[in-house]
């Protein structure tokens, strides 16, 4: 029922959930100035490229939204899967840094740190490498991380995608 009550909408109106998708990341974002300016939880390498991803997405989205063309509407679909799809490897990566964290636990540097300090092909693996600070959780709620939440958003962000693209080959 609820699958079909999705598909349903997702038939009316991929505008609207493209420009739900845009609404979604603009509040995420939102929230981690929140957590980071107000409460004082500093991001880690890992919730930075998350947080670069979910930029991504939603530019993606909300170009994609605001045209009125269904060619857009699709496109806007095709690139959201990778832009979500790496965000959600990021976010996945970081859940299992938490989960299972190192044993040697070291804080490493920021991410503008890495950039401005290494060349990038060097900065990049550094990134995704993880330090004790990306396995540390800072906040959480209902028994999820940041980073569970993010995998989630992100994967549901990956399935709208791919529905708005089946919704065009279904017909």
């Amino acid at each position: 029922m609820i699958l079909k009550t999705l598909l349903s909408w997702l038939d009316k109106s991929p505008r609207s959930v493209l420009l739900w998708v845009a609404a979604a990341c603009v509040a995420m974002l939102a929230f981690g100035q929140y957590l980071q300016h107000s409460l004082g939880i500093e991001p880690c390498p890992m919730c930075i490229v998350q947080r670069y991803a979910v930029v991504l997405v939603a530019v993606v989205a909300g170009l994609a939204g605001a045209s009125g063309k269904k060619g857009m509407h699709l496109g806007g679909a095709v690139l959201l899967l990778p832009s979500a799809g790496f965000g959600a490897y990021v976010a996945a990566r970081q859940s299992w840094l938490q989960w299972y964290p190192p044993e040697v636990v070291s804080c490493g540097r920021d991410f503008y740190g890495m950039i401005e300090t290494f060349p990038l092909q060097r900065a990049i693996p550094m990134i995704f490498k993880g330090s004790g600070d990306c396995s540390k959780i800072d906040w959480s709620f209902l028994g999820g991380s940041i980073a569970n939440w993010a995998f989630l958003s992100f994967s549901v962000f990956f399935l709208l995608g791919l529905l708005l693209i089946a919704r065009k080959f279904r017909r």
